[in-house]
């Protein structure tokens, strides 16, 4: 297969015949090499290689610099889901013993969009419970939905956020013609119902380290109209409690929360709990 690789204004244009336009810095290729080559033999992945981007700046919207829709790779900027997942194709690369940047790629490409399709702004999985849906599907994780307690609660999933509010996305701005068949992303999941865990029920109990792992996904669910969940992070534990590891908008950049989990989300009204994803 033929390779062009052309270099443009900082970015890195790689135009594989028959295969999707991955687009990145040199410096991107060389950091997910460094993560992969520095894997450890053996404890939890996603943990070792989220710690490894603490300290990258919080940044919005890093998917977005061009009007088209392509597969960026972008470690030296995160927001929350870049961050959660670039920890997962690393320890997914490392998994299935596939430690190139090809790979990691492609890998990224499945964990983002809708059956790993080609990037398209319609297929990239902009509502988290589509996102868990879709990476379920793929073999990629599982959702957990017991014991109860502590999962004491019931989501009845909202998502209209996108298409009531399309003036507050770049992107269908640019391209309006997108805004139907984001709805139809929608309606797929409006009304589904899945099990949380309060956030009262966050307590640092041998019960919920036996239903928490390090390593797992947490989506905060939240209460803003619309929307299905508000935030995700990693699950750390501590000897005081659950910590998210995160790339925060508050601190600016990716890091391991000091105060635990549930102090966190009683400082926030819009986040009644969280839901939990197994990779």
């Amino acid at each position: 297969m033929r390779r062009i690789v052309i270099i443009l204004m900082g970015w890195v244009f790689t135009l594989n015949l028959q295969a999707t336009c991955v687009e990145y810095q040199r410096e991107d290729s060389i950091k997910v090499m460094e993560l992969l080559k520095g894997a450890p033999a053996t404890g939890n992945l996603m943990v070792h290689f989220a710690r490894q981007l603490i300290g990258i700046p919080y940044v919005g919207h890093t998917l977005e610099p061009f009007d088209k829709e392509r597969l960026i790779v972008n470690l030296r900027e995160l927001d929350c889901t870049t961050m959660v997942e670039n920890a997962l194709a690393l320890s997914l690369c490392v998994r299935d013993s596939v430690c190139s940047f090809e790979a990691f790629c492609h890998i990224l490409q499945k964990i983002r969009y809708e059956q790993g399709d080609e990037p398209a702004y319609t297929k990239r999985l902009h509502y988290f419970t589509s996102w868990i849906e879709d990476n379920t599907s793929m073999g990629f994780c599982k959702e957990v939905q017991g014991p109860n307690p502590p999962f004491t609660a019931w989501q009845t999933v909202e998502a209209s956020y996108m298409t009531q509010h399309p003036d507050r996305y770049r992107m269908l701005k640019v391209n309006p013609g997108d805004i139907p068949a984001i709805r139809k992303m929608e309606q797929r999941i409006e009304g589904r119902r899945y099990r949380y865990i309060p956030k009262d029920q966050l307590t640092n109990t041998s019960l919920l380290r036996q239903t928490i792992h390090d390593g797992d996904i947490i989506a905060i669910i939240t209460n803003i109209a619309g929307l299905d969940t508000q935030h995700i992070g990693i699950a750390v534990w501590h000897d005081d409690g659950l910590h998210l590891l995160n790339a925060s908008s508050i601190h600016h950049k990716v890091v391991e929360e000091p105060m635990t989990l549930q102090q966190y989300l009683f400082q926030h009204k819009t986040m009644p709990g969280i839901r939990i994803i197994r990779p």
